[in-house]
């Protein structure tokens, strides 16, 4: 098991690169940081949120996805950064 202690199919291991509105992009940091949490953190959260809601409507569409992929039994809990820093 890695140092960090997460096993290897949980690694994160692709990217996903958008462009945003600089002011929304600003906006959404700075609400980040108010709330200690980071970016990252809540844009993975609110893929698989969206991903797993929408699952049923692309089951019906016939749309591809991984049919071995499954839900685990319990989301990681949302933990606090480690780089924030109460002012």
């Amino acid at each position: 098991m890695p140092a960090d202690g997460r096993k290897k199919q949980d690694r994160k291991d692709a990217q996903l690169i958008i462009r945003i509105n600089k002011a929304d992009r600003d906006a959404f940091l700075d609400l980040c940081e108010t709330l200690d949490t980071s970016a990252a953190r809540e844009i993975r959260r609110f893929i698989r949120e969206f991903t797993l809601s929408h699952r049923s409507a692309a089951d019906e569409s016939g749309a591809d996805h991984d049919s071995t992929a499954k839900e685990p039994d319990t989301w990681p809990r949302k933990q606090k950064s480690r780089n924030s820093k109460k002012k």
